[in-house]
């Protein structure tokens, strides 16, 4: 039997924060790839419903049209109701159509999301691409689905939990993504704020994992606290072809952790040699004690079109950092800002407020420690608990963690109070954060007025966004 199998994006709001953007479905562009490559004989269609304006009543229609055996989604914790409707409209479309989630948040909620979205049939947990073929090979051979490994679903009212999915081991074996299959959509892939409206915006997955085990971070966990990335000339070779095929101009390292250690020098080397380098920019995400060790390095991929990078400062307290278990040091930060402004690269800090020890006064002080170190954006967030996390685990236990709707865990929500502040009490304190760094006169004059390019557009969009009125709604 041949099937068909239908890969949704579903309906969903961005994060504000960034502007106005509309990236590619990376995550499902991978897996359609893969089931191309091991079982050809597959039909596959990806509905991308932000890119094709599609809403629920779309989802439905299109279902009805394609006639799918398989319907798969895949997303974030803030994202998971949007996929278990994906589900539900394709078990009303044709109760037969076998419905499957993946990613990070049904990882690590098999069980509850299961029990809690009788929709869905099954949860690919992990790494996805060899068990999404395993199961497609069991279903259509009418195979144990037990024996496939990294999957959860529902037998005779029992919840199984299969063993996990070894992890790929050569990521280079790993077809390009398959943006083929959402071709007539490329052109509206677009960051405004980063690249620009009109330039073509691409996800290259250079990596995946962490080796770091940072409490709040669902990353390292969900790869298995291993850190695996491409050869440099395979990552190379497929900017050059998302350049070359799809007119690739700007290209987001969805990596978790660049690693400069480990490969910077190589693929410094391997761009080089390229000419598609003159015609693409690229942007990636950095520790800053990484930074800081390899400046040469830093500057090296600048003169091939790394121009943005964004860091993880998270906070300037000693105490927090260590709870945090990122293993840098506050200097870390200063130090790999400026190496970072030396080099003409658009510097983006990420800061945590939230912790369990905050205080007004603690997230007063981090707000003048942001404002000191001269990023040329930065963003803040508060400590959302995320299923998986050691954060999540200790907030759980401890009876910590007051709101349970999943749609508000964005980083924006205060999800769980502090010891001496609320949760409303925290909300406005993020407000002011981005109030004492966005409705700083001098600042936004400054941003308006740089003679850095991307800075100049930074501003402008953000100011046109009404960043401080949404977050002020917020409160």
């Amino acid at each position: 039997m041949i099937l068909k199998i239908l890969f949704v994006e579903p309906p969903k709001d961005y994060w504000f924060l960034m502007g106005e953007y509309l990236p590619p479905p990376t995550a499902l562009l991978v897996l359609a790839a893969y089931i191309e490559q091991r079982l050809p004989d597959i039909e596959i269609s990806i509905l991308d419903c932000q890119a094709e304006e599609k809403d629920f009543e779309g989802v439905r229609q299109y279902i009805e049209s394609f006639s799918p055996s398989i319907v798969a989604s895949s997303g974030f914790t803030c994202n998971a109701y949007t996929c278990a409707r994906v589900a539900e409209i394709a078990k009303k479309v044709n109760e037969d159509i076998v419905t499957i989630v993946g990613g990070q948040h049904f990882s690590f909620t098999p069980e509850e999301s299961l029990n809690d979205f009788h929709e869905i049939d099954y949860i690919i947990r992990g790494e996805g691409e060899k068990t999404l073929v395993e199961l497609i090979k069991a279903l259509d051979n009418g195979n144990d689905i037990a024996k496939v490994k990294g999957l959860s679903f529902r037998h005779n009212r029992n919840i199984i939990h299969t063993p996990p999915q070894p992890l790929i081991k050569n990521l280079d074996t790993l077809p390009y993504p398959a943006y083929h299959l959402v071709e007539k959509n490329i052109k509206k892939y677009h960051f405004t704020m980063m690249a620009g409206k009109n330039t073509r915006y691409m996800i290259l997955e250079g990596s995946r994992g962490c080796s770091h085990k940072c409490t709040f971070c669902t990353q390292w966990k969900h790869w298995m606290g291993v850190w695996r990335t491409k050869s440099s000339k395979r990552i190379v070779d497929e900017m050059e072809y998302f350049n070359e095929r799809f007119g690739g101009e700007y290209m987001w390292f969805t990596d978790d952790n660049f690693s400069y250690n480990n490969r910077a020098k190589k693929l410094w080397q391997e761009l080089r040699q390229r000419e598609f380098t003159d015609d693409i920019t690229w942007f990636l995400q950095a520790r800053t004690d990484d930074i800081v060790r390899h400046p040469d390095m830093v500057a090296k991929l600048r003169d091939v079109g790394n121009n943005w990078i964004l860091t993880g400062v998270e906070n300037n307290s000693p105490a927090i950092l260590k709870d945090f278990n990122k293993e840098v040091q506050v200097n870390d930060a200063y130090q790999a800002i400026k190496i970072l402004n030396d080099n003409d690269i658009f510097s983006q800090a990420m800061f945590v407020t939230g912790s369990r020890q905050d205080t007004a006064e603690s997230i007063e002080q981090l707000r003048q420690f942001s404002l000191d170190l001269g990023t040329d954006l930065a963003l803040y967030t508060v400590l959302t608990p995320y299923p998986g996390t050691e954060i999540y685990e200790n907030a759980f236990t401890n009876g910590w963690i007051e709101d349970m709707n999943y749609a508000n865990y964005d980083m924006i929500h205060a999800i769980m109070p502090t010891e001496t502040l609320s949760r409303s009490q925290l909300q406005e304190e993020l407000y002011h954060c981005y109030k004492d760094y966005y409705g700083s006169i001098s600042r936004n004059i400054t941003g308006l007025f740089s003679r850095k390019k991307i800075k100049k557009r930074v501003y402008r969009h953000m100011a046109g966004k009404a960043v401080l009125r949404n977050l002020r709604r917020m409160i």
